[in-house]
């Protein structure tokens, strides 16, 4: 039986090689840019009453009115997500009693769109809505987009050269792959980061215009992808 700490004749055992088979250790890196795949808005619906209950029914309204016009546009809307409500009393700073002197309520959506022509246009009618606030977008890709796929084969052709290039640079060649470990460097998640300019923030404190508003012209913001992968290689002895 042999024990594995014991040093083998073909270098299996030993972490930096043997002078018949020694090793060679590299880093390989890529780094790519690619269209986004996805975009997301977040949209937040407000109302303002001095009694609880309208303030409810306005901002009821309101969500409705949103959440109709996200749907409307079908199929380039991936995702609508309401991710918070609020309904918050304003208490009035004057006499010793607390008194209530409005009610102010909000309803926080997010939608996500593949079609970015769909998204100027929906965008510019969101912020014709009342009280409606619109943040975005923010560009991403999808956690299965091929480009993540992508730049991890470019880091491991990049391991493959380097380390072959050290090799011959002694007179040697690649034998074998002994090990290729992923670092984790590479986002698996989208990445949401919003182009410089591209926040649109706007309140409508009017009703809906007669006319709708020349749709926003969106110039998508390319996502960067990275891949890094430690390779260990033996290679034939080195003519030194």
């Amino acid at each position: 039986m042999t024990d594995d700490a014991t040093p083998q004749p073909d270098g299996t055992h030993q972490p930096y090689g043997t002078p018949d088979v020694p090793r060679v250790a590299v880093r390989g890196e890529a780094r790519i840019e690619v269209d986004p795949e996805i975009a997301r808005i977040g949209i937040t619906v407000s109302a303002r009453g001095v009694d609880r209950r309208a303030a409810l029914e306005d901002l009821t309204r309101r969500n409705n009115a949103v959440l109709d016009l996200v749907k409307s546009y079908g199929d380039p809307v991936e995702k609508l997500e309401t991710g918070a409500f609020s309904i918050t009393p304003e208490l009035t700073r004057q006499g010793r009693g607390e008194r209530v002197r409005a009610y102010h309520g909000r309803v926080v959506i997010t939608a996500e769109l593949c079609d970015f022509t769909a998204l100027g246009e929906l965008t510019t009618r969101l912020a014709d809505l009342e009280l409606t606030r619109v943040d975005g977008p923010w560009w991403a890709l999808r956690p299965d987009s091929p480009a993540h796929g992508q730049a991890r084969r470019q880091a491991v052709l990049e391991a493959v050269k380097r380390a072959r290039e050290y090799a011959e640079a002694l007179g040697a060649r690649l034998a074998a792959l002994v090990e290729l470990a992923d670092l984790g460097a590479e986002d698996a998640g989208p990445r949401m980061m919003a182009a410089p300019g591209s926040a649109m923030r706007s309140m409508a404190y009017g009703g809906a215009p007669e006319e709708h508003a020349p749709a926003l012209d969106l110039e998508p913001q390319r996502q960067t992808v990275y891949a890094q992968v430690n390779a260990r290689f033996t290679m034939t002895p080195p003519r030194l």
